[in-house]
């Protein structure tokens, strides 16, 4: 009698232990603590150095970083992950190509490569990473006044999308070269416009509110109802795998809202 009040005391205390993990994350940069990285300073948002990278499951990592003009910030070489950076403000190189505001690399995994800042004003680099088994490809670079802006189909004419980098078979993305990335892109939203919510069976997604403000719709109840939460610059969003995703710009005139977003394919299967 007495071992069977233990186990039940022991499994009691076990389910109040046990928790829940969110449908979605959700991260504010400037709220986020910097750490040193080599030269510079990174702010985590999700993946390696957040609280609950185990939530993104196939997201390696995802923050931005910050450095100083003349900052090297680091050589690295990262087995097993495939490295997306885009640059919001600056110029300098990423392993070895230069880079200029708007533009993004594409890092194979295995690839051995360092980031430095030789703009006088400093850099912000969002950093991504992808956990792959897959090798092979180089780096590329890329523009983002190179790419046209375009509707995509699903989706209603209030919001052009800027389709950027795509996996290794991709027709219609500047860059084909993902293994575990899908798509990265940015949606232009006109005010008042949406991408109308919906969800993603196979993969995982991040959005970052680059300008102007709105509500980002993440998770819904059992009756289907719009999960709507007021959403500015700066503001990023994890998405898990049939989490409901979408965006609702803000109606005030002449304020246009952007979006950087990445898909990815979830390791595990369905």
């Amino acid at each position: 009698m007495r071992y069977w009040i233990l186990f039940t005391l022991a499994c009691a205390i076990s389910a109040e232990e046990r928790t829940v993990e969110p449908t979605f994350l959700r991260r504010q940069i400037e709220t986020v603590k910097p750490v040193e990285w080599g030269a510079c300073q990174y702010r985590a948002l999700f993946g390696e150095g957040d609280t609950e990278k185990r939530v993104a499951r196939g997201i390696a990592r995802y923050g931005a970083l910050d450095a100083k003009a003349g900052a090297d910030c680091w050589s690295v070489t990262r087995a097993g992950e495939e490295s997306v950076y885009v640059v919001l403000r600056g110029e300098g190189t990423i392993a070895g190509r230069p880079f200029s505001s708007d533009s993004f690399t594409y890092v194979p995994s295995g690839t051995t490569h360092s980031l430095a800042c030789r703009s006088a004003g400093g850099c912000r680099v969002m950093v991504m990473g992808f956990y792959t088994k897959e090798t092979g490809g180089e780096v590329q670079t890329a523009t983002l006044g190179e790419i046209k802006k375009q509707t995509v189909g699903g989706h209603p004419p209030s919001v052009l999308y800027q389709l950027m980098l795509g996996d290794v078979a991709s027709k219609r993305d500047r860059i084909a070269a993902g293994r575990t990335v899908v798509s990265l892109y940015v949606m232009d939203f006109q005010p008042g416009g949406t991408n109308f919510p919906h969800h993603h069976d196979r993969e995982e997604e991040i959005y970052l509110v680059l300008d102007g403000e709105g509500h980002m719709v993440a998770g819904s109840g059992v009756d289907g109802i719009e999960n709507r939460i007021p959403a500015k610059a700066g503001d990023a969003y994890f998405f898990r795998l049939n989490c409901t995703v979408g965006f609702y710009a803000t109606q005030a005139p002449g304020v246009k809202s952007r979006i950087l977003a990445v898909r990815s394919t979830y390791p595990f299967g369905r």
